[in-house]
């Protein structure tokens, strides 16, 4: 953060100061709201939550070299008090922001939004110093810690802003203002929640009604192949820049293949010309995602060659997103186990059924060990059905649906679909999964492994990989 005094930052966010001697000290290090995380000169946020209260752990973070603490009420250390740390945190995050100056790029979507986030930050940071989300932190906390981590040298902030009811976004939005603004598609995630893709849509789009008018510089980049997508350039003032695989898109791909290892491949069209891409990154869906940093790119001045090579050399940022990892023994796992929706669960059985075509060279198979998908409501029994239909109709060798009534869901689905015998198999929770893949896999299969966080099925993948012979219940379990 760019070093502000405490009597400044009490200013900006209306609070007291506290147990403060001298006011005119500066915060030179970061925002945190873990006591564990605090540096010498940081400013550490007491949120109280439902099991902790940050309160508690004031003076444990000024013995580690805070400066003083954002509070709510007296802690017994240098503090700033103030009626609400949440707000307190989006003010100074609004301060800053303004301050710096710095192009803020904003992205939302129903899936694909953290992978995106990172393909435009590998893009840009080729281009000029840029701070990114880290991981999937899109919310009223996240954000303003995200953008208080600007500073001075800093060009590009990209931001991603996750929503959970109406209203979420526009609140985001207004504490770091975007110049562009990037919508990637309206699907199912958290429908239970929002009550249909109309309202989600509704949701997604107050995102491009907070970007300034074209003659400011506003810029709305849309998904022209996401029908709610493209019809939100009527909600904005801003100029529109369309991606995808349509003959209208300003940025899009023309012949997309993927490699024998299942990476995307394809040619890329931007106004200023077109250039090659070979893709890290697994999976046909990392196409749309491509196509979307490269429109964000193009609007910030990269040419159509650094933005494919930046593109072919991007990597996979965050944990537990299509993570590829063979083992010795040749087994591949791919991690995808952070969170699923019914489009995201689609994208990936598509991406393991295009590397089953060199793992079935190899004499390998391939596995779909899957298992609920959170916060579909009224649709729950029909999406879950769905997917276990899909992995047999992709030719999946052998699905596993791990948990309770929605993982029974899934089987279901792939036995109406013709999966019968040893094709598909429902299992009571991941020891279980565990100890069945640890029976049967052998060299040259690759296991997906995906489901919503709740399942916590990112336990599989780990004991896969971190012990391939042999796990005791109580090793995954634990973990």
């Amino acid at each position: 953060m760019i070093a502000l005094s405490l009597a400044e930052i009490a200013e900006i966010v209306g609070g007291q100061p506290h147990d403060i001697p001298d006011p005119e000290p500066r915060i030179t290090g970061p925002v945190v709201i873990d006591s564990r995380a605090v540096e010498a000169g940081a400013l550490f946020a007491a949120f109280q939550g439902e099991r902790v209260d940050g309160h508690d752990y004031a003076e444990r973070a000024v013995a580690a070299g805070a400066a003083a603490v954002l509070a709510n009420r007296p802690v017994g250390v240098p503090a700033i008090v103030v009626d609400d740390v949440q707000r307190a945190l989006g003010a100074l995050a609004r301060a800053v922001v303004t301050r710096l100056g710095v192009d803020v790029v904003a992205l939302t979507g129903s899936a694909g939004k953290t992978s995106t986030k990172d393909l435009i930050a590998q893009v840009l940071q080729r281009h000029a110093p840029t701070v990114f989300t880290p991981g999937s932190l899109n919310n009223e906390i996240g954000l303003p810690l995200t953008a208080l981590r600007a500073d001075e040298d800093t060009r590009h902030l990209v931001l991603e802003m996750g929503a959970r009811r109406i209203g979420h976004i526009r609140y985001l939005t207004s504490l770091t203002p975007p110049r562009i603004g990037l919508v990637l598609n309206v699907g199912t995630a958290h429908i239970g929640e929002f009550g249909g893709r109309e309202q989600i849509a509704r949701a997604k789009g107050e995102l491009v009604e907070a970007l300034p008018a074209a003659d400011a510089g506003g810029v709305a980049v849309l998904n022209a192949d996401d029908p709610l997508v493209r019809a939100m350039a009527a909600r904005t003032s801003a100029r529109t820049v369309l991606f995808g695989e349509a003959d209208d898109a300003h940025v899009r791909a023309e012949n997309v293949r993927l490699t024998e290892h299942g990476q995307p491949a394809f040619t890329l069209h931007t106004p200023t010309g077109c250039s090659d891409v070979t893709m890290r990154l697994y999976g046909e869906h990392h196409v749309s995602n491509a196509l979307a940093a490269a429109a964000v790119a193009h609007e910030l001045g990269m040419s159509v060659d650094e933005i494919a090579l930046a593109l072919s050399e991007a990597g996979a940022l965050s944990r537990w997103r299509m993570e590829v990892t063979e083992r010795p023994d040749g087994v591949t796992v791919v991690n995808d186990a952070y969170n699923a929706n019914p489009e995201s669960m689609r994208a990936a059985l598509r991406a393991l059924a295009a590397m089953g075509e060199a793992a079935r060279a190899r004499g390998g198979r391939t596995w779909a060990v899957l298992g609920q998908m959170a916060e579909l409501g009224g649709a729950a029994l029909a999406e879950h059905d769905a997917v276990g239909r899909l992995a047999v109709r992709l030719n999946v060798s052998k699905l596993v649906a791990v948990g309770g009534r929605e993982a029974s869901w899934l089987q279901l689905g792939a036995y109406n679909e013709g999966s019968w015998g040893e094709e598909s198999v429902h299992v009571s929770d991941a020891q279980a999964a565990v100890d069945l893949l640890r029976s049967e896999l052998r060299p040259g299969d690759v296991v997906l492994v995906k489901a919503s966080r709740s399942a916590g099925l990112e336990r599989v993948a780990a004991a896969l990989l971190e012990n391939p012979a042999a796990a005791s219940e109580g090793e995954v379990a634990g973990r």
